[in-house]
């Protein structure tokens, strides 16, 4: 088994914590992911954009006031390649 089975879109640190913290919650929004993986704005936005493009998460945008809010929330199709890859990486870890 070699690596090229890993999901190469899931093989980033900052993708792979965002599909961390969005498997366990119902939906978060930028600010608290941002916070959360410690990233900038600019950096988390594009990778955010390639995972809704993949279709792993769904991307809602509005307004609260004036002031607009992002928020994402994972797919079914984001579960099964999150599960996916964990079970990948675990077959790895396997003595």
């Amino acid at each position: 088994m070699g690596f090229d089975q890993l999901d190469p879109l899931l093989h980033s640190q900052l993708r792979l914590a965002v599909m961390s913290l969005l498997i366990s919650v119902e939906s978060a929004d930028f600010v608290y992911i941002k916070e959360q993986t410690e990233s900038t704005a600019g950096n988390l936005s594009v990778q955010i954009d390639k995972l809704s493009t993949a279709g792993y998460i769904e991307v809602t945008k509005q307004f609260e006031g004036k002031k607009p809010k992002t928020t994402c929330k994972i797919t079914s199709k984001g579960i099964t390649a999150f599960e996916t890859y964990v079970k990948t990486i675990q077959q790895y870890l396997k003595p």
